[in-house]
């Protein structure tokens, strides 16, 4: 949904309960998991971000409660809301002269060990968002070299009219997202990190 303004905690609480029972808006629902399906743009972006038991702990603490959207131009609402299969949450972004609102369902949560231990989950575009597709946000500690790495894997295309005429300006914002959310994530352990010292 396109805004002309900034919307109402009101508005945002009637959106929200709209969307919860909408059916995802593309039918390869979980495939960040598994093969990433064809006819759609693949976005994979990395940021390592420290090393250890505590830098992981701290990302995992991080993405518990959505915090690689903190970013001051875009915002997960409502706050507060746990990640868990079928959480629904809405992605409220600031754009040039408009807002947008689209809401997305948790597919599925991600709790690994090994030699490499891995937290994360994916969330899928529902039925009126302005895109179809996944994405899969992953914390991964590597026991090898004890790096702790930050991993956005997406795929997406456009799913209004308006989206595909402005094709320039979504793959923008897809990719400022992106840089964005690693460099919040690196800041999140970096204070951290430089609060301990």
């Amino acid at each position: 949904m396109f805004l002309i303004n900034k919307p109402s905690d009101r508005k945002v609480r009637q959106f929200m309960e709209s969307q919860r029972n909408l059916a995802f808006s593309y039918k390869e629902v979980g495939a960040s998991a598994k093969v990433l399906p064809t006819g759609y743009r693949i976005d994979h972006n990395r940021q390592r971000l420290g090393s250890g038991a505590e830098a992981f702990n701290r990302a995992v603490a991080a993405l518990r409660t959505w915090k690689q959207f903190d970013l001051g131009w875009v915002q997960v609402v409502p706050t507060g809301t746990p990640v868990e299969v079928g959480a629904v949450v809405g992605i409220l972004a600031k754009h040039v002269g408009f807002w947008s609102l689209n809401a997305c369902r948790v597919v599925y949560l991600i709790d690994e060990e090994g030699p490499i231990r891995r937290f994360g989950f994916a969330y899928g575009t529902l039925a009126n968002h302005v895109e179809r597709g996944e994405e899969r946000f992953t914390i991964e500690w590597h026991a090898a070299d004890d790096a702790v790495w930050y991993d956005i894997l997406a795929f997406s295309q456009p799913g209004k009219l308006l989206v595909r005429l402005g094709l320039p300006l979504a793959r923008m914002l897809q990719k400022r997202f992106a840089t964005d959310s690693k460099r919040r994530m690196l800041d999140l352990c970096r204070s951290d990190q430089d609060d301990e010292g």
